[in-house]
């Protein structure tokens, strides 16, 4: 006999002789009862895997069976089998969280099929899962070799973050390791790509990606109107993997019109790539033009103080005479008094937050040992990101704006990847702290390690003096300095880090969706 056990009340249980018959020769195990008084007494003395129970009973109803069965049993999927087609009944069922609702008559399959779908959905689904990945891990391959366009790496990074989604719940821990080789191998070939490639982005290239300081000029300045109100939420250090675990909590106010994905500028950090956004400038050009507002790496003060004056001149600039307002989130109570506050706004023509949580998760799991342990993988760290997103005030006011009727835009700044391998860094005193990136004189590296910006003008990047130089990162590195070298490159290793060149940094989500 199987180890799957079912019990299968019925007050015409005779009747049902064929199909327990059917379930028998498949080895379930089933257990009869004829109402539900006596299946409740059978549930006390015994376990289950699943209950088959009709609705339509003398004595105690199907309904008032399924209530005292989940009071003791609430882990036990519980599938109603009735006559009647009433609507009341299947919302009463569905309310009371079945497994799934069948109308007799009932054929042996529709049973079996209830089964599966019930026991062994996990199993089938991760074999069909691991069969699909390991057709398409091929093609990915090939694809791969092939790509010399950002389009084309766009397309390869959302069929490689599908499938991280599809592979985390699987049985198979394999497929997954497979899947992480596959995506540094990836983030390998695309360093290469944005080597070649970056600087040339700034000369009028036709196919130069949406970056930091196009996206409002190019992706944010045509949904704007003095029609409809626009909320452009953007949240700090958000990769497109953890977009994708959110987006549904964003769906129950809001359907989505639009997801594209722009390109950050480097460094991939926020007081270069949320400055440029905006400002609609690169740093080079906020230092000339905005001298007051920008600060460098090795200046004191805070270097995202601006971002207010900065959106009012690009508005200017665009020539968009809008009622804005902007807001920076930091901290729950900043957060609560927002969406406390937030209906002064619904004039406005467009309201600006920059939400600041996951930036500041990101700096908690290098600091503290809790936030380690419950954000150690990419899974983890996503499903953190999810939990804090649905409770949190940016949810509320995102409700709220879609109450409101307004347009929602959500997007970021930049990305971030869990760094694991450490490479040996030597600067002067004034270098730039940041693990991703540096700047400085006399940067001594690995080659093969870095991405090196020799002359910063030639990436519109200020220089802070004459022999300057920027160095970024790639893939899943870090930057350690040579003394006390074995303790940085433990207290460091496995943290989330932005500022260099890898898929999770540089491309990332922007979004447009409507009030439902």
């Amino acid at each position: 006999m199987s180890e799957i056990k079912i019990l299968w009340v019925d007050d015409e249980i005779a009747s049902l002789k064929p199909h327990i018959l059917f379930l028998e020769k498949k080895d379930y195990n089933v257990t009869t009862a004829q109402s539900g008084t006596e299946a409740l007494e059978i549930v006390e003395e015994q376990t289950f895997d699943i209950i088959f129970l009709d609705e339509n009973m003398p004595g105690l109803t199907g309904l008032e069976t399924l209530a005292e069965i989940k009071e003791k049993r609430a882990d036990v999927p519980v599938v109603m089998i009735t006559k009647s087609e009433e609507e009341y009944i299947m919302e009463e069922a569905i309310g009371s969280k079945i497994a799934d609702y069948l109308i007799k008559p009932v054929n042996p399959n529709q049973i079996l099929l209830s089964l599966k779908k019930n026991l062994d959905h996990s199993r089938l689904i991760s074999e069909k899962t691991t069969a699909n990945y390991q057709q398409e891990f091929r093609k990915i391959a090939m694809d791969m070799a092939m790509i010399n366009t950002y389009e084309g790496w766009v397309e390869l990074y959302q069929k490689l973050v599908y499938w991280e989604l599809e592979l985390e719940n699987i049985e198979d821990s394999g497929m997954f390791e497979i899947l992480e080789s596959q995506k540094t191998e990836a983030n390998s070939q695309f360093c290469k790509f944005i080597d070649k490639n970056y600087p040339d982005w700034f000369n009028g290239e036709e196919d130069a990606p949406v970056m930091s300081h196009t996206l409002f000029r190019d992706w944010v300045k045509p949904h704007l109107s003095q029609k409809q109100p626009t909320l452009l939420v953007v949240v700090d250090n958000l990769r497109y993997d953890q977009w994708k675990a959110f987006e549904p909590f964003v769906q129950n106010a809001y359907k989505k019109t639009e997801e594209k994905l722009f390109c950050s500028i480097l460094p991939t950090a926020t007081q270069y790539a949320r400055n440029a956004i905006f400002s609609g400038l690169m740093p080079s050009d906020m230092e000339k033009l905005h001298p007051n507002y920008w600060l460098n790496d090795t200046d004191e003060g805070g270097k995202n103080m601006y971002e207010d004056k900065f959106l009012e001149a690009q508005l200017k600039r665009l020539g968009l005479d809008y009622k804005w307002s902007y807001h920076k989130i930091s901290s729950l109570k900043q957060g609560k008094k927002l969406s406390d506050n937030f209906k002064k706004y619904k004039d406005d023509d467009l309201v600006a937050v920059v939400y600041n949580f996951v930036d500041m998760l990101s700096h908690s799991k290098t600091e503290m040992e809790v936030i380690k342990e419950l954000a150690s993988t990419d899974k983890s760290y996503r499903s953190l990101t999810q939990s804090w997103f649905k409770n949190s005030p940016l949810m509320e006011i995102i409700q709220q704006a879609s109450k409101l009727g307004f347009k929602l835009i959500i997007t970021t700044d930049h990305g971030t990847i869990n760094v694991k391998n450490p490479t040996k860094i030597i600067g002067d005193k004034n270098t730039s702290s940041n693990l991703r990136y540096k700047t400085g004189r006399s940067l001594t590296y690995e080659d093969r390690d870095v991405l090196a910006a020799k002359n910063p003008k030639s990436i519109h990047l200020p220089s802070i003096n004459m022999s300057s130089s920027f160095v970024f990162a790639k893939g899943d590195l870090f930057f350690a300095y040579p003394n006390n070298y074995n303790h940085y490159v433990s207290y460091y290793r496995n943290t989330y880090q932005h500022g260099g060149v890898s898929l999770e940094e540089m491309i990332i989500p922007f979004c447009v969706l409507t009030p439902r």
